[in-house]
């Protein structure tokens, strides 16, 4: 990369999601599965159908985040937008809602309107029913409880066929699978809450040595975030978390030694060409004081043409508004001669005026301050050539009605009164170019340098930012380690790397790395990594929804949820491991145990009260 290279920041607005015509393939000569990737950072939804006709690629992709506006005073009440439909989650972050807590759905109102907007883009009547298999993705190890709400919304709220629930990382391993399925391996996937290390036997999921480290994106984007925010502390409003989240995507990745990695950025020439400069937005009002006299007077006067047609409007509004209440008095005035007194009386109550007197009064004051304004027109007209700095702008002459003036005109007045305050020299000389003392685009810069390495590295290093927990290493050997030496050879020969973070470059090498120096002299071992990271758990999703369209594995059907729970789970290769609620057996109470209780009872009942 050359030296000095600068980025801008794209802040991309997010555009709405169209509402799509679902295609007749979808719904003969059955409805086909709906497949939901429900993921914390992003939700993304399409159909299952082996038709070539059917896109086989998620047709909905937004933030799994829901904001609801109090609305504009007077409106009907709150709205309430999903995902795209928020453009921008900066104005909105203190707004921002998420169903999720780590990985695992809490907020089931929220989970409805995620699913809600889901049903409506793609063109899915949710009145009555949807009528249409669901392959929903879930955490590893996901709560009961969870679970049950998520199948009561399903199967009561929306009235659903069945359903399927599956483990995101293992649909992405099972999409990316390079033999005979079932096949063995140790999955790594790195999102944006959580990271896990799930040991795959056999095809299927051993459960009981899985782990969870509670690091991802969002934590480091919150660092990156916050060491910015030190290093600039004049740009701490700029340095948003979707600014971060940017550079994370783009700018960052994953060293391969960590310390060594730090040690190159020392060099002055290194830090040079790989310092990656991000340019924030800024604007060039500070230059304005190089303009020469004459663009100075040629300013002044465009500004005085534009105050004098502001005076003009508000003198003929006001002689409108003047000429319309001296009819209406001249009318009150005609009531009085032509002898209608009940009505003369009721119009002067009216108009606040005790007596005839007054009203001619008025009658006078009005027809001479219209007569005014017509002559302030007129002469308005006659000297259209103002001199600037010797007259001073004619100020709109007050009501002496009470005439309420608009907010807007009192601002644009006030908006040149610093202007003509100003004296004009006798003699300007000119004005030479102020440059400033410093490069103001240079001074909107955010220069990356360790950066770059230092937010990515929490996954390995949870210390940095002072959490106590392993990091992936670590963890990995945690989980080998649970192994005999058989089933650890046979692990490490299919290291899956998967989920968001795994978009970091370098971070096979580093799980490379780490490898060789966990294993045993001359072992073997193999990494891969996902075909796409990010689509890979929706895509193995509807690989399994297609092969599995026809059969009864895996699927939970209204009649399996209503007699066995709303926690109840069909197991599958890309699933969890069912684990039933046991609730201990309680012994029968004797009649020799419910004695005492019962003589309580009776001695209480039998007390006498005061």
């Amino acid at each position: 990369m050359a030296a000095g290279r600068v980025f801008a920041f794209r802040d991309a607005r997010w555009a709405p999601d169209p509402v799509l015509a679902p295609s007749a393939a979808v719904r003969s000569p059955q409805p086909v599965p709906l497949v939901i990737d429900n993921g914390s950072f992003q939700t993304r939804a399409g159909w299952a159908a082996a038709d070539p006709s059917v896109p086989a690629e998620p047709l909905l992709r937004f933030r799994s985040l829901a904001a609801r506006s109090r609305g504009a005073r007077g409106a009907a009440g709150a709205e309430t937008q999903v995902g795209n439909d928020l453009g921008s989650p900066e104005p909105l972050r203190w707004l921002l809602r998420s169903p999720f807590d780590r990985n695992v759905p809490v907020q089931l109102e929220l989970q409805e309107l995620l699913f809600d907007h889901v049903f409506q883009r793609l063109g899915v009547s949710s009145q009555g029913c949807v009528d249409h298999p669901i392959v929903l993705t879930e955490a590893v190890c996901n709560p009961l409880y969870s679970r049950q709400m998520m199948s009561e919304l399903l199967f009561e709220c929306y009235q659903v066929p069945k359903v399927s629930y599956g483990v995101d990382s293992l649909y992405s391993f099972y999409h990316n699978r390079r033999q005979n399925w079932p096949c063995s391996g140790l999955v790594i996937s790195s999102g944006y809450q959580c990271t896990h290390i799930l040991p795959v036997l056999e095809g299927r999921l051993d459960a009981k040595n899985c782990k969870r480290i509670n690091l991802g994106g969002c934590q480091a984007a919150v660092y990156l975030q916050r060491l910015l925010q030190l290093k600039y502390p004049g740009h701490f409003a700029a340095i948003t978390l979707s600014r971060m989240e940017e550079i994370l995507h783009e700018h960052s990745y994953i060293a391969e030694d960590y310390t060594e990695e730090l040690q190159k950025w020392r060099s002055p020439e290194y830090y040079e060409n790989n310092v990656h400069k991000m340019q924030l937005p800024f604007s060039n009002k500070l230059l304005g004081s190089t303009l020469t006299s004459e663009e100075k007077q040629e300013r002044r006067q465009q500004q005085l043409r534009r105050l004098q047609e502001l005076n003009a409007r508000r003198r003929e509004e006001k002689l409108q508004l003047d000429q319309e209440r001296l009819d209406r008095l001249l009318y009150v005035q005609e009531l009085m001669e032509d002898g209608q007194m009940d009505q003369f009386h009721k119009a002067l109550v009216e108009l606040n005026m005790d007596s005839a007197e007054e009203l001619q009064s008025y009658i006078n004051k009005l027809s001479l301050a219209i007569e005014q304004t017509k002559q302030k027109i007129l002469q308005a007209e006659v000297n259209i050539e103002v001199d600037v700095v010797d007259s001073k702008p004619e100020t709109p002459d007050l009501d002496p009605l009470g005439s309420e003036q608009s907010l807007e005109d009192v601002e644009s007045i006030n908006e040149f009164e610093p202007l003509f305050a100003e004296e004009q020299p006798e003699a300007e000389k000119p004005v030479a170019a102020v440059q400033p003392v410093f490069n103001l685009a240079e001074y909107h810069q955010l220069f990356l340098g360790t950066e770059r390495i230092r937010a990515p590295e929490i996954i390995f290093q949870p210390s940095l930012i002072g959490e106590d927990q392993t990091g992936i290493a670590e963890t990995m050997q945690y989980v080998l380690e649970r192994y005999s030496k058989e089933q650890q050879a046979v692990l490490v020969q299919n290291v899956f790397l998967t989920g968001g973070n795994a978009m970091y470059p370098g971070l096979k090498a580093r799980v490379q790395k780490e490898l060789l120096e966990m294993r045993p002299f001359q072992s073997s071992f193999q990494v891969h990594l996902a075909s796409s990271p990010i689509l890979d758990a929706w895509y193995g999703a509807r690989d399994w929804a297609v092969e599995h369209m026809t059969r009864e594995e895996g699927w939970i059907t209204r009649k399996d949820y209503e007699e066995k729970g709303g926690e109840y789970l069909k197991e599958h290769c890309a699933s969890n491991v069912y684990v039933p609620i046991r609730l201990p057996k309680q012994a029968p109470r004797t009649t020799e145990a419910l004695a005492p209780s019962r003589a309580l009872a009776e001695g209480y009942w039998s007390r006498p009260t005061s």
